[in-house]
């Protein structure tokens, strides 16, 4: 691409300059491209003095405003721009909303340091334009299911260490899908900026013959799964894995026991209808005693329940849409990849 060019979304993706989002640090919390940068030309308050200037006064008296707010940070914006360029090499990639005034200014004054430059044509819009038409594509695939505290999401990680295209849906929301799923874990990103996380990874995993996730509600805590891919994971073919008992609570207690007693005791309560009025007490009593495994076994009746109906749910209760269920006591994460890669149920990346 020529500095200074427009460029396509998958190109523009596939560069290894830097990525530089220059719109207001607002807009970039809301959702951003992933790995992107934010190199805001305004703040946000400029940002929204700029936008009533142009509505009530018209664009030339915008663009004169935007001028005395920039102009004495010119040679800071530079300095930045010059120090993203030296940390990464290649063609500095910029973007704002709509590839309009902002990202053309910031790429001009790369062009005046001699920086190679190149501007996403549609700007971020186009970007979501092209996540929601990503995780509407057809994908082959897989869902790794199994009743909580069977380690699903461990042995997803020790798979992909394995070359198994794995997206993790609770990874990259932050959150483990349980009332209890927040606990730890940094705040969550938008629905938003999770449709972003989860489009890229998904096109990462272009030209895998299987992609694997965990099979989820189409919630993950407050974030979303996309309606196309939600769609698509509904009719996916499902593989369970089984773990017995005690290994399901030493899991959990692993998972969750460090957590500090009002937040087990908080994350009980919201779940208080679903478990009754006897489990519910149960369960606080013994979490007041530190015993999380007990607590755990209080609950996990319900959870069970819960999964064993999405089961029976799954594909509208098509059972070919079942890759059978493989029972894993005893084994780590990492050997319960290296087993079920050797029965062959599961398929890793060539190469």
């Amino acid at each position: 691409m020529d500095a200074g060019g427009q460029g396509a979304i998958e190109p523009f993706l596939a560069g290894s300059g830097a990525l530089l989002d220059v719109r207001a640090p607002a807009e970039y919390a809301q959702g951003h491209i992933p790995g992107a940068r934010n190199l805001a030309l305004f703040s946000d308050a400029e940002r929204a003095e700029v936008g009533t200037a142009y509505k009530q006064l018209g664009r030339r008296a915008a663009i004169q405003r935007g001028l005395q707010l920039v102009g004495p940070r010119l040679a800071d914006l530079g300095d930045a721009l010059s120090k993203a360029h030296a940390e990464t090499g290649g063609v500095l990639r910029l973007h704002c909303w709509r590839g309009g005034m902002r990202s053309q200014s910031m790429a001009w004054l790369a062009q005046q340091l001699e920086l190679p430059v190149v501007v996403l044509e549609g700007g971020y819009k186009a970007f979501r334009r092209w996540v929601l038409q990503r995780v509407e594509q057809p994908m082959p695939l897989r869902l790794l299911g199994g009743r909580t505290g069977t380690g699903k999401t461990d042995l997803l990680l020790a798979l992909q260490r394995h070359g198994v295209a794995v997206v993790d849906l609770e990874g990259l929301a932050h959150h483990r899908g349980s009332s209890f799923g927040g606990l730890g874990l940094p705040p969550q990103p938008s629905t938003e900026h999770y449709e972003n996380r989860i489009a890229l990874a998904l096109h990462n995993h272009r030209q895998a013959p299987e992609i694997w996730l965990e099979a989820e509600s189409a919630q993950v805590g407050r974030c979303r799964i996309p309606a196309g891919l939600w769609r698509q994971m509904q009719r996916a073919p499902l593989l369970e894995i089984q773990r017995p008992l005690p290994e399901r609570l030493e899991q959990l207690v692993a998972v969750y026991g460090s957590q500090p007693a009002a937040a087990l005791r908080e994350a009980t309560e919201r779940i208080a209808r679903r478990l009754g009025p006897q489990r519910t007490a149960a369960a606080l009593e013994a979490i007041d005693r530190g015993e999380w495994g007990e607590a755990a076994r209080q609950m996990l009746d319900y959870y069970d329940r819960c999964y064993d109906h999405e089961l029976a749910r799954h594909g509208d209760g098509d059972q070919q849409r079942l890759l059978g269920s493989h029972p894993l006591g005893g084994l780590g994460a990492e050997a319960a990849a290296q087993r079920l890669l050797a029965s062959g149920c599961i398929t890793a990346q060539a190469g």
